[in-house]
């Protein structure tokens, strides 16, 4: 294999590039994690934490990658046999029942029209009214397999429509750092969120932040658990973590809190929109009146800020292209999920990203499909840096 020239561009929707700052903020040595200065650095990168998340409330830590935030928040507040409805958004809401149903709970899916619009908020409410005995609402803030983000706040809103007391549970491994979140204002019950996304870390640290409702619930939650279990944890030191704590993990979270504070939340924000919109503008171009690659997500006010999915044309592969980009010009886009595979390339705008890298994957991509032979519109790189210029 030939060797690949120049930095990656890494355009995937995770993990994310990590910036050097917090690379070199981790190359520290082990220290013991009973030790003051452990203890300091703790609370700084978790106090960090919960201005990200907007909250003051209870944050339970894992060595996990998201998909144990999905399995610890799920085993913590509900017992065998609960019913918990699922907001169907893509792939990793899918996975969510899955894996709710592997611990004996019942689900049903509150089912969205197709995976291109998504599902109705009034849908969630008739849902509740259906299954009164409904524990938990489970949702996907932002699915990476469909570049589709649901409105949090109408969700909270179509659960009190239905006079449920159903715990809201929230995935927000995709949004967190990288799109509007407000844990306590919303009204959120239990937030997952992992490392490698938005907080620009390392996949292996992941972490539910927990309303003072949910942690009433979990007292009588009867689901086995023991590694995960937060009222074993709130007996140890840091109220996290069931064994050994990976020190150099803080020091990164720590470095990425202050990275997102220096930028201000609402400017972290603020840009990924505008990459984002950048990314669309382009895309728009492409699909053009040739039939060519097009957004994925047809709801205009649903449209992801940190991952834009692009369906191809019938007859056409995405991975080929996926390919091309990777092995000609060395820049990583993420691929179709599930039924989706072959289908549809993602292109990740999340974390620690600007203008030129956006562009650059943009160009990559437009040479790619003209490689592959792809219908599609010509100028959509021009079209991003127009409007990325004038919303500079």
């Amino acid at each position: 294999m030939a060797r690949k020239t120049g930095r990656q561009f890494f355009a995937n929707p995770g993990p994310t590039n990590i910036p050097d700052s917090i690379l070199r903020a981790m190359d520290r040595p082990t220290i013991d994690f009973m030790d003051g200065e452990f203890a300091e650095l703790f609370n700084t990168a978790v106090g960090g934490l919960k201005r990200v998340l907007r909250t003051t409330g209870d944050v339970f830590i894992y060595t996990a990658s998201g998909h144990g935030s999905w399995e610890a928040t799920l085993v913590n507040l509900f017992s065998p046999g609960d019913l918990v409805l699922v907001v169907e958004t893509g792939w990793f809401s899918e996975g969510w029942a899955a894996m709710a149903a592997k611990f004996g709970l019942r689900t049903k899916t509150v089912a969205a029209p197709d995976w291109r619009r998504g599902v109705e908020y009034a849908a969630i409410t008739a849902a509740l009214k259906e299954t009164p005995e409904a524990k938990g609402v489970l949702c996907v803030h932002n699915e990476t397999a469909t570049g589709m983000m649901l409105d949090l706040p109408s969700v909270r809103a179509a659960i009190d429509s239905a006079g449920s007391d159903a715990l809201l549970l929230v995935d927000t491994i995709s949004s967190l750092g990288s799109l509007e979140f407000r844990f306590d204002d919303w009204g959120i019950d239990a937030a997952v969120g992992g490392s490698q996304k938005g907080l620009m870390l390392p996949t292996g640290c992941s972490f539910t932040a927990v309303s003072a409702k949910a942690m009433k619930v979990h007292a009588s939650s009867t689901m086995a658990r023991h590694y995960f279990d937060w009222s074993e944890m709130t007996k140890r030191s840091f109220r996290a973590f069931m064994g050994t704590i990976p020190t150099g993990m803080f020091y990164g979270l720590a470095e990425s809190v202050r990275l997102i504070e220096l930028e201000g939340l609402d400017g972290v924000i603020t840009r990924h929109h505008r990459l984002a919109e950048g990314v669309r503008r382009a895309v728009r171009t492409w699909s053009g009146n040739v039939g060519g690659p097009e957004l994925f997500c047809l709801s205009p006010d649903r449209l992801s800020d940190s991952v834009t999915a692009i369906k191809f044309p019938e007859g056409f592969n995405s991975d080929a292209v996926r390919k091309t980009a990777l092995e000609k010009f060395n820049v990583s886009t993420g691929g179709g999920l599930g039924k989706l595979g072959g289908q549809v390339m993602r292109i990740g705008h999340l974390g620690d990203l600007n203008e030129p890298m956006i562009l650059g994957t943009l160009g990559a991509v437009e040479m790619s499909l003209k490689i592959n032979g792809v219908p599609h519109g010509r100028g959509g790189v021009d079209a991003a840096m127009e409007y990325l210029a004038e919303a500079a």
